[in-house]
This record gives C-alpha cells, sequence and structure tokens, in this order.
C-alpha cells in the first residue's frame, strides 16, 4: 500500500511538529540558565520560564510559584558571578506536556575579585513542562545533586 500525498503531508506536519517541540524545550531549558547569570538581580525574566505555579526543588530547599523562586533568586545573590550550564537533555514529550532530563553544572564565584575561590556543583535534573498560550513554561523542576567542590557561602551544605 503506497503512502498518499496527504499521508506524507501529515507525516512530515507530524515530524516537523516534534522537531520544533524538542528545540523551544531545550532553549528553555538554556534560556533558564542563561537568566541564572545574566539576569540575577531582574526577576522579571521569571515568568518567562516558569508557570506561576511552578515547583523548584534542591536539596538546600523548596520553592513554590514564581514569588517562591524570586526568593531562591535572591539567594544566589549572595555570590558576586556565577556559571550554569544544562546539557545532554532527554526530552519526552505528550501533546502539551513534556519531560526533560538533563545534566547540571554551576560554578559560584563569591568574590569576582578572586575567581579562583569559587565552589561548585553537579547533578542531574527532571523538569515538568507544559505548553500554554505562550509557548513552553517550566512547571516542576527537581536537580539532584552527584558532586559539590568547595564551600557554600550563605547556603547549608547540600550533602
Amino acid at each position: 500500500m503506497s503512502m498518499t500525498n496527504d499521508d506524507i503531508a501529515g507525516m512530515l506536519f507530524t515530524q516537523l511538529r516534534e522537531l520544533s517541540d524538542r528545540d523551544e524545550v531545550t532553549r528553555l531549558c538554556d534560556r533558564y540558565v542563561f537568566h541564572l547569570d545574566r539576569d540575577r538581580y531582574d526577576d522579571s525574566w521569571l515568568g518567562t520560564v516558569f508557570t506561576d505555579d511552578a515547583q523548584l526543588s534542591f536539596p538546600f530547599g523548596e520553592y513554590h510559584g514564581l514569588s517562591g523562586i524570586a526568593e531562591f533568586q535572591e539567594m544566589t545573590r549572595r555570590v558576586e558571578r556565577t556559571h550554569h550550564i544544562s546539557a545532554n537533555h532527554v526530552i519526552e514529550l505528550e501533546g502539551d506536556s513534556a519531560r526533560v532530563r538533563a545534566q547540571l553544572t554551576a560554578v559560584h564565584v563569591p568574590r569576582a575579585a578572586a575567581p579562583s575561590e569559587h565552589f561548585g556543583i553537579g547533578g542531574h535534573y527532571h523538569a515538568d513542562l507544559v505548553r500554554g498560550e505562550q509557548g513552553w513554561r517550566i512547571r516542576k523542576f527537581v536537580f539532584e545533586l552527584a558532586w559539590q567542590s568547595g564551600h557554600a557561602p550563605g547556603i547549608e551544605e547540600a550533602a
């Protein structure tokens, strides 16, 4: 049985939609870590990355809603510089929902004048995302610590 042009067009549309969704989800994860580093003193971006009822979970605390995430942002301001990398995104799509598993590495520099004095963390995260009128947003983000080096000033030890 041969495929009709309509069958081929439908298949191509489905494949294009999946590729587009994967790209948008990956770019959202990238935007999140970019904002963590570049916009730590400006919370206006939070609604472009998270749903209003989003939940963040880290070994050192949980944060709920955009106001809770803003509290997390406030905590990150205890250091002068940060450098986050999100990589190896494994994305599962199901309609307007997605689940991402990825690796995250973060370096924190308490004093910009002494960048060699820093601490780092690395681990994995999984995130649940939803697509709404404004595009994809993170609804739930859970970070699982794999390693830590140095001491995090003002943050309880995660181990």
